[in-house]
């Protein structure tokens, strides 16, 4: 039995056209939200006006003229996503405020003593004004270049057991361990390092490799857990096609998997550096502070930037703002340090990573 396909309906039996809602001009939410804010800003004025207050009231004013407008003229759908988006632009904003005071606070204070005697002097027998950090930024290069080399062959090498090789117990255990390491307090680090140099040399040690030990377990977890993350992400499909032309499997590791995952494993580490260059804790105990110069991480105290800033800004002499102008001008080269790590991560992800085009 065959039905009879109906033509669609013309004339007066038409449906008119859905016709889409209106939309916003593009920067009328914005125009809005900051409408808001500086009504809630007078709110404030009027009230009991503080920072916390006027931002209260401006967040909740901004935000819901721009919900009533968008659910005025473009829907409730629209108008959700417009909330939601306010919400965490907020929620950004005032994670940022805490960053940027830091670092003007650190650039105003700083600054002064950015200079060339900062890093060409150091401050042996300099008990007021002049003087510079330049034997504590080669302490600080030396001591985390050690734990550099102590930590990326542990770390790497378990990383790999723990993605290729491992299985069973023994992985859950390590896995468990290096949890509980990533966890571990700093000054816990460098309580362990001065007890093992303890043992073996006295109590009256102070060597810079005992820092770089004391480093080294911080950034171990780290390297781990960077590496493993970096490693499971190579495709079995590369493993499998060496298997297949009969390739060892420490030659498919070799040649094949840490190739593919170069990029990400150079950021990790790169990273894990970034995490302990600032540690003072561990370094207090280990290395303490020194005013000349020494490079020799195996014979006597070694100056840190940490350490130094720590001295600087605790135990003051006669002139307490020339001490306190080096504090802050040691924070400022230690955030340089770190953003500087943090670049190179980036551009070793962008120039190292593997090819994916034909």
């Amino acid at each position: 039995m065959s039905t009879a396909i109906r033509p669609a309906p013309t004339g007066t039996d038409a449906q008119p056209p859905v016709r889409s809602r209106s939309r916003l001009p593009r920067f009328a939410p914005l125009g809005l939200y900051l409408a808001g804010i500086v009504v809630g800003a007078g709110l404030s004025a009027l009230t009991s006006f503080s920072v916390a207050s006027t931002v209260i009231y401006g967040v909740l004013l901004g935000t819901l003229a721009v919900y009533v407008a968008s659910r005025t003229v473009e829907g409730r759908r629209k108008a959700t996503d417009r909330l939601v988006t306010c919400l965490v632009t907020t929620a950004f904003g005032i994670a940022m405020i805490p960053l940027v005071s830091l670092v003007w606070t650190v650039l105003d204070n700083g600054l002064p003593r950015f200079d060339a005697q900062f890093f060409t002097n150091s401050m042996f027998r300099v008990v007021g004004e002049g003087g510079g950090a330049y034997h504590a930024i080669l302490g600080t290069l030396i001591i985390t270049a050690l734990a550099t080399v102590i930590s990326v062959p542990i770390g790497l090498m378990t990383a790999i057991y723990l993605v290729e090789y491992g299985s069973g117990r023994l992985k859950k255990a390590i896995t468990f361990f290096v949890d509980v390491m990533t966890g571990i307090p700093s000054i816990v680090a460098g309580l362990f390092a001065f007890a093992l140099f303890t043992l073996m040399f006295g109590n009256d040690v102070r060597l810079g490799v005992m820092g770089a030990v004391a480093l080294s377990v911080l950034m171990i977890p780290v390297v781990v857990r960077s590496c493993e993350e970096v490693l499971k992400l190579v495709p079995n499909e590369l493993r499998e096609a060496s298997y297949a032309l009969g390739v060892p499997k420490w030659r498919t590791v070799v040649k094949v998997v840490l190739p593919t995952a170069i990029a990400g494993l150079g950021t990790g580490i790169t990273l894990a550096v970034a995490r302990v260059v600032g540690e003072t804790a561990p370094l207090l105990v280990t290395v303490g502070l020194i005013t000349g110069t020494n490079l020799n991480p195996f014979d006597g105290r070694m100056a840190t930037l940490p350490v130094f800033a720590f001295y600087q800004l605790t135990q003051p002499g006669t002139l307490t703002q020339a001490f306190l102008d080096r504090a802050w001008t040691a924070a400022l080269v230690l955030i340089i340090l770190v953003m500087a790590l943090n670049i190179v991560a980036r551009l070793i992800s962008r120039f190292f990573a593997p090819s994916t085009g034909r």
